[in-house]
């Protein structure tokens, strides 16, 4: 992907800003579907909570975090995987809501990836001093699907790195209503969020929410 992609006479569409082949920020592009998506969002909060997981080595992540979708990401001290129960409550993840789906496949394609239903999306919720440190998003089955990721709520800086953790990373700032999408030669780059700082939004108050929409299997 270049962009190239980007500049056809007359197409009307969110301000784009390439991150590296394969991987754009498309500015804007969920606030039209802000009614739905925090509508839809509340309701699968109701019916899967937050919680903050463990991580294999025993450390609790700053982020709470829940799923919908046939599958959910999933971190305890056995690993990390994906998984069609919420552990917490032993029944099935939410279904993932059609505002959702819309979204993220109108992110994938104008981000030039044609086809992505995601079967996952992890929901991140992040407070004034959360973070999420630099990994590569690899427990899916086929790398060949991007990773679509939505922000809302307080702003954050996106960390967006290369293929080795010790890469330089570019540091990306994201509001509310940007989503990010990458995949291609840029699938696996390490990535992650700065602690965030003290704000509030007038819709989600003193919080960031992160939906990352995902082909796990």
């Amino acid at each position: 992907m270049t962009l190239e992609l980007f500049k056809d006479a007359g197409r009307v569409g969110p301000e784009v800003q390439v991150l590296g082949e394969g991987a754009v920020v498309l500015r804007g592009l969920a606030l039209e579907d802000e009614a739905a998506l925090l509508k839809d969002l509340r309701d699968v909060v109701l019916a899967a909570g937050f919680r903050r997981m463990v991580t294999p080595g025993g450390h609790q992540m700053s982020v709470a975090m829940t799923n919908c979708g046939a599958l959910g990401w999933v971190t305890d001290r056995t690993g990390y995987r994906y998984q069609g129960i919420d552990p917490d409550s032993g029944r099935a993840w939410p279904v993932m809501p059609e505002s959702f789906l819309r979204l993220a496949d109108r992110a994938a394609r104008v981000a030039g990836y044609e086809g992505f239903v995601p079967d996952a999306c992890l929901i991140n919720q992040y407070e004034v001093g959360a973070k999420m440190s630099l990994h590569q998003d690899k427990n899916e089955r086929d790398f060949g699907q991007p990773i679509v990721s939505v922000s809302l709520g307080i702003g954050a800086v996106f960390l967006f790195g290369g293929m080795e953790r010790s890469d330089v990373q570019q540091r990306v700032a994201l509001q509310h209503g940007d989503v990010v999408v990458w995949g291609g030669e840029s699938r696996l780059r390490f990535h992650g969020v700065l602690a965030l700082k003290e704000a509030e939004h007038v819709r989600l108050g003193r919080r960031r929410i992160n939906l990352t929409f995902r082909k796990a299997e």
